[in-house]
């Protein structure tokens, strides 16, 4: 799999938002449990700072898997919410999966890993897919939503930051630099959800210098304990 030629891309929307409590004690329905999340991402008019964590006035509640140099922004691709609308008979806004940029003409198959994108004058680098978790499901009281996303691959991208700056809605999202072709971020999403006993790959996919360390650190691990498994000698 490769990375087709980068499309025309537009950022179509950004979103913020702050950690909020939600839910209440004694609930019946899980989805009514009390929890905290920053998933509750709002438009914004005008220009927007980007700093190198977040963007100003977005934050996560979850800082051990959310955030950082990393994680610091999230975009998804506005060209799945008409997929999304008629699928689920939703009426899904910008920002429904917690993205800060919704961009349109990019997705998991044009985008690849190390990717360097500039919009306005800020240069960001594609880091990881995103790894859809049960605040998704939360957020839209579907149990399923999370699993749907693994197997379709509508996962949408995390992005490090390399230069501060301002960005705002309806700038186009320009292809600087492509040092990885052959790692688009679906090819990442198959390896990690879907070819797990696959340990070349997932050493091949460790050794691209611009994934986020942790993916790196978990592809490795999976590696060393399938070649562990290989190795031991076969029960009596």
């Amino acid at each position: 799999m490769h990375c087709s030629p980068a499309p025309s891309a537009t950022l179509c929307s950004i979103q913020v938002g702050t950690p909020e409590a939600y839910g209440f004690e004694n609930a019946l329905d899980t989805h009514d449990k009390p929890w905290r999340t920053g998933f509750f991402k709002m438009p914004v008019q005008g220009r927007v700072y980007v700093g190198r964590t977040n963007l100003v006035g977005d934050g996560q509640a979850d800082l051990e898997n959310h955030g950082g140099i990393d994680k610091a922004v999230l975009a998804y691709s506005a060209d799945h919410y008409p997929k999304w609308r008629r699928e689920l008979n939703l009426d899904m806004p910008y920002g429904a999966f917690g993205e800060n940029l919704t961009i349109s003409g990019l997705s998991e198959e044009s985008v690849c890993i190390g990717d360097t994108l500039r919009i306005g004058a800020v240069p960001f680098e594609v880091s990881q897919p995103r790894q859809p978790c049960w605040k998704l499901a939360r957020r839209w009281r579907m149990h399923e939503l999370t699993g749907l996303v693994v197997r379709n691959g509508r996962s949408g991208w995390y992005l490090r930051v390399l230069e501060e700056g301002w960005i705002e809605a309806s700038m186009p999202v320009v292809l600087l630099d492509r040092p990885n072709p052959d790692w688009p971020v679906a090819r990442a999403n198959e390896i990690l959800h879907h070819r797990k006993t696959d340990a070349p790959l997932a050493l091949q996919l460790a050794d691209v210098p611009q994934l986020a360390g942790s993916w790196s650190r978990e592809l490795r691990e999976r590696a060393a304990t399938l070649a562990s498994a290989l190795e031991a000698p076969p029960r009596a």
